[in-house]
């Protein structure tokens, strides 16, 4: 099975990866890693659970799952009456439902190979240190709805290359799956909780393009006698339809609760205008926002562009910027 499987088929047995053997670098083979498993309709993967990601095609295990609020405005809510808001744009009123995520560790052998990825870090954080503004990453760690989750099974005892992988998980044949928890990972899970925890899930699809954002709080800097608080959001586009269509411009606004409101336009994302095609439907990346007050909202627009030269506006979803009442400090033991 190639890298980049869709998730709308059932896939074959057994499962064959990608990839690039040392010995012959420009020629790509596929290796058997392991046996494809029923998707779970209903229920939670355990810890410890190995998957393909069926969008960026990437081979993972779950450490643990999130219950995260997902705010669809695809889905039509009982009022649908456009009301104006304190920014000033009209939104529906969207009630949050709660959807599994999990946190998941990447394998490193696949992390050069997800092109439609600018990042395959999904936390961030700021160092708590005065004197410091560095921005600190954990490489390889990521959150997975459960929808993305394509899961399989294998007779490898150490099947996810990553750093983390044998602190966190521990080989037992008698297990289903055969990989549990030590007491490292529910401790750092435990300590470090307020930085990983996804909470808000935002999606809006226009003209057959989703758009997915997940923000995340980083913390607070004090900076000539203010506090900026700053915020990472995730965002996801993906191509619903078969044409083929690129991302050219991007329009945000962002309303600060202490009553600024600021546009910004440019080309592309990170640099980069995505093309979003059959055979890559989809384009990850992150950004950072600062606000000069706790709380915020930001909502926008991309601007794509079709193979006939038109153009087409497509909506980001509102969402909230908010900070942790209780002001957080950087996770520990990430430095072994």
């Amino acid at each position: 099975v190639p890298l980049g499987l869709g998730s709308g088929s059932a896939p074959a047995h057994p499962l064959k990866h990608l990839s690039a053997p040392r010995n012959r670098p420009e020629g790509k083979v596929l290796e058997t890693v392991g046996v494809f498993e029923a998707p779970k309709q209903h229920g939670k993967y355990e810890t410890g659970q190995l998957f393909l990601h069926s969008v960026f095609g990437y081979r993972g295990i779950v450490l643990f799952p999130w219950q995260a609020r997902l705010y669809d405005r695809d889905v039509a809510s009982p009022v649908t009456e456009k009301s104006e808001n304190a920014a000033g744009h009209g939104s529906k009123e969207v009630k949050g439902k709660t959807h599994t995520y999990y946190q998941v560790l990447i394998d490193a052998r696949d992390c050069p190979h997800i092109s439609q990825r600018s990042q395959t870090e999904a936390v961030t954080f700021l160092a708590n240190h005065d004197d410091s503004r560095a921005l600190y990453a954990i490489p390889g760690l990521d959150y997975v709805s459960h929808e993305d989750i394509l899961p399989y099974s294998s007779t490898d005892q150490v099947p996810i290359q990553h750093e983390l992988f044998e602190r966190f998980l521990l080989y037992d044949q008698t297990k289903v799956p055969p990989f549990v928890a030590r007491d490292t990972l529910c401790a750092w899970q435990e300590k470090n909780h307020p930085w990983l925890e996804l909470s808000d899930v935002h999606r809006e699809t226009t003209e057959n393009i989703r758009v997915t954002v997940i923000p995340f709080y980083m913390g607070m800097r004090e900076a000539q006698n203010s506090h900026v608080y700053w915020w990472r959001y995730c965002i996801r586009l993906e191509n619903l339809d078969s044409e083929v269509v690129q991302l050219r411009e991007r329009h945000w606004r962002i309303f600060s609760l202490s009553g600024t409101l600021e546009t910004v336009r440019g080309r592309g994302v990170v640099g980069r205008e995505p093309v979003l095609s059959k055979e890559q439907p989809a384009f990850q990346y992150s950004s950072h926002v600062s606000l000069q007050a706790s709380s915020g909202h930001m909502w926008g627009t991309f601007r794509f562009e079709r193979p006939d030269g038109s153009h087409f506006d497509v909506r980001i979803p509102p969402f909230s910027l908010e900070s942790n009442k209780d002001e957080k400090t950087p996770p520990s033991g990430l430095h072994w």
